[in-house]
């Protein structure tokens, strides 16, 4: 079991609560990665040594491992449709990276 008192003060942060569970979670299996993209959690998690990947990082690993053969449709899905929110720069990169 997660230790409560660490996750209400990773709250403090503030933290959401799911945030809070899988930063808590991820330190106390010293888990390999913490998947996570809000960047609040991404800080908090960081400081407290835990390595991460986002959703970006997953979809690259896809690609390289030919689980996928395209990121940028399914990038600018998760935009269009989720809302989700990714700079200018780190779409170019990504999108670089894998070769698109």
């Amino acid at each position: 079991m997660v230790n409560p008192s660490f996750v209400i003060a990773l709250q403090q942060e503030p933290l959401d609560p799911g945030e809070a569970e899988a930063i808590a979670l991820a330190r106390e299996l010293n888990a390999d990665r913490l998947l996570i993209d809000e960047r609040k959690g991404r800080a908090v998690a960081s400081r407290l040594g835990i390595k991460l990947t986002g959703v970006l990082g997953i979809l690259i690993v896809a690609k390289r491992r030919e689980l996928i053969t395209e990121i940028k449709p399914l990038i600018d899905e998760l935009i269009d449709i989720s809302r989700f929110r990714v700079g200018d720069e780190l779409y170019a990169r990504v999108l670089q990276d894998v070769g698109e």
